[in-house]
């Protein structure tokens, strides 16, 4: 996988804003985990998903108190591109991937040096939903803290929209086999480069898919939390 990896979501930034709009209460961090440990698994019929389909957008981060208010900051930060903004909501040892980098000043580089890509990657976690998690904090996107894939996370992608097409051949004149929305597929042998990509459903079916409405599972994801009753980015990486 590249570091950008593959595919993106529907860009909406806008979401994310009318989102953290909701319940904008401070409170301390350990009211926050008592409040997370309440909040009902990610998959209940109660989470109304934005979209259709089973991995479509979902937010259960309203109620975790503090969340709001950097959910919104932080959207505005991403909109603006403004890196120090960004940066006074990361954590001092914010963790930038698996191999140890971490760190304001890492994070500063990566998101001056165009080939990280990290502003596209902010951009598309902003459209994917919210998930409260176990530790008290938020994860973005929600669905990383599910971890109830039906086959190896490795070759797991969402398919980040509507409708989608899924074509016999590796062509949009081929013909529509069926159409998906916001499902998880199998992907053997990823070809970064490639308009297509051959997958598997759950039900078995088989065929193409566009690359740019996949998303691997691995893909970045964000996690905050509140330290000393100060939201920050705790993590900020791609991987397991």
């Amino acid at each position: 996988m590249s570091r950008r990896m593959l595919g993106k979501g529907v860009a909406g930034i806008a979401l994310v804003l009318a989102l953290a709009g909701c319940n904008r209460h401070e409170a301390p961090a350990d009211d926050v985990v008592a409040k997370a440990e309440e909040i009902a698994n990610l998959s209940s019929p109660e989470v109304e998903p934005l979209a259709p389909g089973p991995y479509a957008p979902r937010d259960t981060c309203q109620d975790v108190k503090g969340a709001s208010d950097f959910r919104e900051n932080l959207a505005t930060a991403v909109e603006a591109r403004d890196a120090d903004g960004l940066i006074a909501l990361a954590a001092d040892d914010i963790k930038l991937d698996s191999a140890g980098a971490s760190g304001a000043d890492e994070l500063r580089k990566r998101l001056n040096d165009p080939s990280w890509k990290l502003w596209d990657e902010l951009d598309a976690l902003l459209t994917l939903g919210c998930s409260a998690n176990k530790q008290g904090g938020i994860t973005l996107p929600w669905y990383y803290t599910e971890k109830s894939y039906w086959i190896d996370p490795a070759r797991a992608m969402v398919v980040t929209d509507e409708n989608v097409a899924l074509q016999e051949k590796p062509s949009a004149k081929s013909d529509t086999i069926q159409r998906v929305s916001w499902q998880l597929v199998e992907v053997k042998g990823v070809k970064p480069d490639a308009e297509y990509q051959e997958v598997t459903l759950k039900d078995g079916e088989h065929g193409f898919l566009p690359t740019d409405k996949l998303r691997s599972v691995l893909d970045y994801h964000l996690v905050a939390s509140s330290r000393n009753q100060k939201w920050s980015i705790t993590s900020l990486l791609a991987g397991d």
